[in-house]
């Protein structure tokens, strides 16, 4: 537990007047590794906050997100309309490190709540910009025959894909590895299938390509079918 403790006296040092604290992150979880780093999300009456810093405390990558509550709910609200959610999963999973008055319990709850609750409906148009995109990549992936372009095109379908798959599901989103933990949450099978064939189109093996094509293809019909003759966007298509 030397990584709570860092992140304790981190916190007491540094933010001893702190309303609310959290340790966040795979540091938690036995995902673990030797890079990983300790999210500490403060919560302040004021300044120093709001300011983000990355730092090393005893040995510990530290990523700091000091924040006011007022901050933290204009975050809090846009990740919520951009249906991705670090700073609400870092409260709601996070191990408190500081909670006065109970104001870090009830962010706590306030967050777990949102999260349960997940993000907004994608919007028809929404939908089909998703849709025509993943159907245009597609073809250009059918069609590719340098290596290293095919590398990108697969590269952006896998990501595409995925976050289309778990938009039609009602799921969260994510980046990086976190697109990835979160599909393979959501629905473990399509994330093996999408990324096992992915890596198999990447190394150009037999068939590989072709079973990739097959699992975009299944996200697409979850969500409607491909789409593309016909598509067409104009200024009064555009999502607010």
């Amino acid at each position: 537990m030397d990584h709570v403790k860092t992140a304790e006296a981190l916190v007491h040092s540094r933010f001893p007047e702190a309303r609310a604290a959290f340790l966040a992150g795979s540091v938690l979880t036995a995902r673990r590794t030797a890079t990983s780093d300790l999210d500490i999300v403060v919560l302040l009456d004021g300044p120093p906050a709001p300011f983000r810093e990355s730092l090393v405390h005893s040995g510990w990558p530290v990523e700091l997100f000091v924040q006011t509550e007022a901050v933290w709910r204009t975050f809090a609200d846009q990740e919520t309309a951009a249906r991705q959610s670090p700073l609400l999963a870092m409260c709601a999973d996070g191990m408190l490190l500081a909670d006065r008055d109970g104001f870090g319990t009830a962010l706590q709850a306030e967050s777990r709540q949102r999260l349960a609750a997940g993000p907004p409906p994608l919007t028809a148009t929404e939908c089909e910009d998703r849709r025509y995109a993943l159907t245009d990549t597609l073809d250009d992936l059918r069609g590719c025959t340098d290596p290293l372009e095919r590398t990108y095109l697969v590269a952006a379908l896998l990501q595409g894909a995925s976050e289309l798959a778990l938009l039609v599901g009602g799921h969260w989103l994510g980046t990086a590895k976190w697109l990835s933990r979160r599909l393979a949450t959501a629905d473990p099978g399509l994330h093996r299938r999408l990324t096992g064939a992915a890596a198999a189109a990447v190394a150009d093996q037999p068939g590989g390509a072709a079973e990739f094509e097959a699992a975009v293809h299944t996200v697409l019909q979850r969500a409607g079918g491909p789409i593309w003759a016909g598509y067409r966007r104009g200024p009064q298509d555009r999502t607010p």
